[in-house]
């Protein structure tokens, strides 16, 4: 049996055909174009849907989709304007009236959990964290085996957290939100504070490679931030897993064990000596297989 996987982000939307087996045969992006609203993104994804369908045999469909979503009924509980328009959207009803196919819904972050615990970094761990680091900070809870979405299918929402009480106005109308201080814009928005220019994240790592004193400052203080936020849902949740996934997983082992070091003194002793930290092993298809693994434990 195989499906067509679609991950709806505000930049782009990722699609695949993807196996009961979780081999993927086929996968490409195309431009979300998200200024023209959330029926506009459905009615692109609906065009692929069809284009794929001319070349693959596609048993039913499973979306990973940015936003709060209801993943019984397949409906966007809320999102954020990155995607106009996009909250209440009927996106299962939607997809199975253009295409009389089975279909999933399931929220972007939940999607890179189940797809990490299917295929990649938490593989056999029953209680962990997935946090991805991005624009913002997303979150999924994985406890006793199983994907945790909470009363109304929005747990998770760690990126915010309270950090600073009367700290940086975030876009959720709240203040000192944990991704207003940790995410991968809140470190750019550090550099650009520090050393009053812009500077690529990539150039940035580059340069603290080499020791550069300002940038390591930055680092120290962003690690620092992201490292208390952790501490909380550690002593929270005693996970035995914390999976970083997100762009600026890209920084590979170097982010890793600055992450770790750093998380690990602030925790108490029986949680400290329990605790893994892994980067996500599937990069970008992560959220493909999770999507998949949603449709298949239907």
């Amino acid at each position: 049996m195989q499906i067509a996987v679609f991950d709806i982000g505000g930049t782009s939307i990722k699609y695949g055909i993807v196996n009961n087996k979780g081999e993927i045969f086929h996968s490409d992006s195309i431009a979300t174009e998200a200024q023209h609203g959330g029926e506009a993104v459905i009615n692109k994804l609906l065009k692929k849907c069809d284009e794929l369908r001319e070349h693959y045999t596609v048993d039913g469909v499973s979306i990973s989709s940015a936003g709060q979503i209801d993943n019984v009924n397949g409906r966007v509980v809320f999102a954020t304007d990155n995607i106009p328009h996009f909250s209440g959207l009927p996106i299962q009803g939607m997809v199975h009236h253009h295409t009389n196919l089975p279909v999933k819904v399931e929220n972007d972050v939940n999607c890179t959990a189940l797809g990490e615990y299917w295929k990649g970094a938490a593989k056999g761990a029953d209680d962990f964290l997935c946090v991805t680091i991005g624009t913002g900070i997303g979150g999924a809870l994985f406890l006793d085996g199983k994907l945790y979405t909470g009363h109304n299918y929005s747990a998770g929402e760690i990126g915010h957290i309270n950090l600073y009480p009367h700290g940086k106005a975030c876009t959720c109308g709240n203040d000192g939100c944990f991704e207003k201080y940790a995410s991968s814009s809140a470190l750019e928005e550090m550099i650009v504070s520090r050393l009053g220019y812009s500077l690529e994240l990539r150039k940035f790592f580059e340069m603290l490679s080499f020791g550069d004193v300002r940038c390591s400052e930055i680092f120290a203080r962003w690690i620092d931030d992201l490292t208390t936020g952790l501490q909380s849902l550690v002593h929270i949740f005693n996970p035995e897993l914390i999976v970083i996934g997100g762009g600026i997983s890209a920084q590979g082992q170097f982010l890793l064990q600055a992450i770790d070091s750093a998380l690990k003194t602030k925790l108490m002793p029986n949680h400290r000596k329990s605790l893994t930290v892994k980067l996500a092993q599937n990069e970008n298809k992560a959220n493909l297989l999770g999507a998949a693994k949603h449709f298949f434990s239907r």
